[in-house]
């Protein structure tokens, strides 16, 4: 499964370590699906995670979230400037979907990511966690031990 991450996700993973965003965060890290990046993308999530509203964030947790990301990141570098959202910055994420040929792309911000693009279905954290889920072999669902 293919998967762009909004930096909204990010941000909510890093400050709301129990919640949703930092189990689908978890699940990235653990290469339980291919996230994918571009050079756009990986800027964003580095000058948004800086910006003074966020400095209760501890440096140390953001960069190793940075760097993390970027040790298991797919990268891809987009050819097409698209324009479909109205926040131009959003529009570097449908970018990068459509070069990594994503099947989602995870966001909170529902207000800018009105639509998806080409094969790329724009998804919440909570409805991503329901597609891991039902992905997910039988007695890894009910925590079995298939032995």
């Amino acid at each position: 499964m293919r998967v762009v991450i909004d930096t909204n996700v990010i941000v909510s993973a890093l400050i709301v370590p129990g919640g949703q965003e930092a189990l689908v965060l978890l699940l990235a890290l653990r290469r339980q699906f291919e996230m994918y990046v571009s050079p756009a993308v990986l800027a964003e999530y580095h000058d948004v995670l800086r910006r003074p509203r966020f400095k209760r964030l501890k440096t140390r947790d953001v960069e190793a979230a940075l760097v993390n990301i970027r040790k298991v990141a797919r990268s891809v570098h987009p050819t097409r400037t698209l324009k479909v959202s109205s926040h131009e910055s959003d529009n570097r994420f449908y970018e990068c979907a459509a070069a990594a040929d994503a099947d989602y792309l995870v966001t909170g911000n529902r207000r800018h990511f009105l639509v998806g693009y080409g094969d790329t279905k724009i998804v919440t954290s909570r409805k991503f966690l329901e597609i891991i889920a039902a992905h997910q072999p039988s007695e890894e669902k009910s925590g079995a031990d298939p032995t």
